[in-house]
C-alpha cells in the first residue's frame, strides 16, 4: 500500500477556527474595559476625548474580529492562503485603520491624541491581557479550557478525532 504525504500548502483546516474564538474573547474584553477607557478619555479631554476613545475602541475590536474572520475563512481553503491572509490581511487592515482615522480627523468631535493613544494602547493591552487565556496546546487550540470543563471527555474526543483523520490519510 502506497501512502502519499499531504502537501501542507494545499491542506486545509477543518472545524471551528481558534482565531475566531480568541477574537470573540478579545472583543468581549474590549467591551468590558470600554467604560473605564471612555471615562478616562472624558476626564482628560472632555466629550471629544470620550467620543474619540469610543471610536478608537470600536476600530480595535473590529480589527481583531476582521483578522479572525479572514484567517478562519482562508484556513478552510488552504494553509498557504491562510499565511497570505495573515500577511496581506495585516496590511489591508492597517490601511483600513488609516482610512478610518483620516475620515474623521477634521470632525468636531474627534481629538487625535486620545484616538491615537487608544489605538496603540488598547491593541497592545488587549493582546497582552488575552495571552493569559490562550492555550499553547494542540489538544486545546484557542482558549484554555475552564477548570469546570470535563477534561477527560474533551481529550477523548480530540484523540478520536485525530485518529479518524489519520485513518483518512492512510
Amino acid at each position: 500500500m502506497t501512502s502519499t504525504a499531504a502537501n501542507p500548502l494545499t491542506s486545509s483546516m477543518q472545524g471551528p477556527s481558534p482565531a475566531v474564538q480568541v477574537a470573540k474573547d478579545l472583543a468581549r474584553r474590549g467591551v468590558l474595559v470600554a467604560p473605564v477607557l471612555v471615562g478616562l478619555g472624558a476626564a482628560f479631554w472632555g466629550i471629544s476625548g470620550a467620543a474619540s476613545v469610543a471610536y478608537g475602541l470600536a476600530i480595535v475590536v473590529l480589527n481583531f474580529l476582521l483578522a479572525a474572520a479572514m484567517l478562519g475563512w482562508a484556513a478552510r481553503i488552504s494553509l498557504a492562503l491562510m499565511a497570505a491572509s495573515a500577511l496581506f490581511g495585516f496590511l489591508i487592515r492597517l490601511g483600513l485603520i488609516a482610512v478610518a482615522v483620516l475620515l474623521i480627523r477634521d470632525a468636531s468631535w474627534a481629538d487625535l491624541v486620545p484616538l491615537g493613544l487608544t489605538l496603540v494602547i488598547s491593541h497592545l493591552g488587549l493582546l497582552f491581557w488575552e495571552m493569559r487565556f490562550v492555550s499553547a496546546s494542540l489538544a486545546f487550540p484557542g482558549l484554555k479550557p475552564s477548570p469546570s470543563q470535563d477534561f477527560s471527555a474533551t481529550v477523548t474526543a480530540t484523540i478520536s478525532n485525530d485518529l479518524s483523520e489519520t485513518k483518512e490519510y492512510q
